[in-house]
């Protein structure tokens, strides 16, 4: 029956004003440390910068083949394979084997279980292919080994570029997967790129070497330039510490000299293999290497054993502090690329905005306008549910600080037309009841109950659409997706809870009029 208990109409009145809150407060200040969020917007209305970056694989192609070639020297060795004339070249691994084991390695390499080869029974490849000809055996990565490379690369490299943005302090930024090599970023609200630029483009990747006495380059050394390229350096191609051991990093002021210095701390292992190399390095310098530069290269003149010290090198406390922020995030696994850069203006945003707004008010008051005409008062209540419903859906969108784009506003109108769409169904079926019951307070009741079931199922599939569109869409199209879900629940709560609490009121209060409807 249309019947509300005391309780019910509380809850309804006291949800939908907490939730018209939370909305009304992206259009007010209020001075409020309990709902101070907001709706963020996104780049297309904001403005901002978007950043296509392309990560270059061949310095992890190059690693992992490395690092497969120790593996291999190993397993053969456990194995009493005699190998020789390992190499590295041209991004396959190259040995020779004696003439009597070419079979059993042969067999190791292409068994399906094999250990040091692993074949994935789902893609029916081994992670590496090989060609034998006359005792040497190539290794190469298979085309699934090199995806699977790449896949993890990427998934490593969007995790860093994603702490870096975060430290910096972006509000709400996209970034997405764009194919095997690609990430792109988005940046809403930043006007200038640079510093972002700058953070992304650097690998990070910290080492502490010894600068030896040699005044040549030869086996077991190298030749690196110092960041200001005033000088060069030999240094030990032996890594003491690589930036894998920091715990973290910050930048402060050096009290002794007036410097801005990064200050970092070393996990355990790390301070172990640092206490005892400055122990067993006192008097030399010890060459701090960032992506093939020395940033510095301090004498050590005691052993440093706390896992603990600092890094100098003529900063501004900007630098220090993009140093820290890069130290503390870690290494990219290679080196990013820009391959494409563009900026919104806020002026191009504030038009999108504006194109917006402009088309939902003339949709809205179209709506109304309709409705008034087509059912008089309960258009009136239809209308104020249609309201509440806006409200209901802004404010859940500020309570989890969504952030909003043009497709995101367009789901807000589309989730106009399918609110009124609810009661245009709730009240046609009306109309049918009455003519054949004459008691209003049970033809609207049966209006309201016969109808459920149609507007039920219409919803729902549109719901599973938003879902599917979210989990197989992304960013615009996840916008969109969100505000249409959130915006079919609120209308589903309007229409039942609000406009029928309406309409209960007033059909009950004029119950014996001839004509309601």
């Amino acid at each position: 029956m249309l019947y509300f208990s005391k309780l019910r109409v509380i809850s309804v009145l006291i949800f939908t004003l907490i939730i018209s809150y939370f909305a009304v407060s992206n259009f007010l200040k209020f001075d409020d440390d309990y709902f101070s969020k907001n709706i963020k917007l996104g780049l297309d209305l904001q403005g901002g910068s978007y950043l296509l970056l392309e990560i270059d694989n061949k310095p992890v192609v190059t690693q992992k083949l490395q690092s497969k070639l120790i593996e291999l020297k190993r397993y053969f060795k456990e194995k009493n394979l005699i190998l020789r004339n390992f190499s590295v070249d041209e991004g396959s691994i190259i040995f020779e084997s004696k003439n009597n084991d070419v079979e059993e390695i042969k067999k190791i390499l292409d068994d399906d279980e094999s250990e040091i080869n692993p074949y994935f029974q789902q893609y029916k490849s081994h992670q590496f292919d090989f060609v034998e000809e006359n005792n040497f055996f190539k290794l190469t990565l298979s085309n699934y080994g090199l995806i699977l490379l790449k896949n993890s690369s990427l998934d490593q490299a969007i995790e860093i570029v994603r702490r870096r943005v975060d430290e910096v302090g972006t509000n709400e930024p996209n970034i997405l997967k764009r194919g095997n090599d690609r990430i792109l970023v988005e940046l809403p609200g930043l006007d200038d790129p640079g510093r972002i630029k700058t953070l992304l483009g650097k690998t990070a990747n910290l080492t502490f070497q010894f600068i030896t006495q040699n005044l040549e380059e030869s086996f077991g050394t190298e030749k690196l330039m110092f960041e200001d390229e005033s000088e060069e350096a030999i240094v030990s191609k032996r890594i003491i510490l690589s930036g894998d051991n920091l715990v973290d990093a910050k930048p402060s002021m050096d009290t002794q000299s007036n410097e801005t210095v990064v200050n970092f701390s070393l996990d355990r292992v790390g301070a172990k293999k640092f206490g005892k190399a400055t122990s067993n390095g006192v008097g030399k310098r010890l060459a701090i290497v960032l992506d093939g530069k020395i940033i510095s290269a301090p004498s050590v003149r005691e052993p440093i054993i706390g896992g603990s010290g600092q890094i100098s090198g003529n900063f501004t406390f900007q630098s220090a502090t993009d140093l820290a922020l890069l130290l503390r995030s870690g290494a990219l696994p290679a080196p990013l690329t820009i391959i494409e850069e563009r900026s919104v203006g806020p002026d191009l945003g504030q038009d999108s905005i504006k194109a917006g707004i402009f088309s939902l008010i003339i949709g809205f008051a179209l709506v109304v306008l309709f409705m008034i005409y087509k059912y008089r008062v309960f258009g009136v209540i239809a209308n104020l549910a249609l309201i509440s419903n806006l409200f209901l859906l802004v404010g859940i969108l500020t309570l989890f600080e969504a952030t909003l784009t043009l497709p995101g506003i367009a789901g807000i109108i589309l989730t106009v037309g399918m609110a009124v769409d609810a009661n245009v169904l709730i009240f046609e079926r009306i109309k049918e009841e009455v003519k054949n019951e004459k008691n209003y307070i049970i033809a609207f009741d049966s209006g309201y109950t016969k109808s459920r079931t149609t507007i039920l199922d219409a919803n729902i599939t549109t719901l599973i659409a938003a879902f599917i569109l979210f989990f197989m869409g992304s960013g615009p199209i996840k916008g969109f997706s969100i505000t249409l879900g959130i915006g079919i629940l609120t209308t589903l709560f309007s229409v039942y809870f609000i406009a029928r609490l309406f309409t209960a009121f007033f059909v009950i209060k004029n119950k014996n009029k001839e004509k309601l409807i």
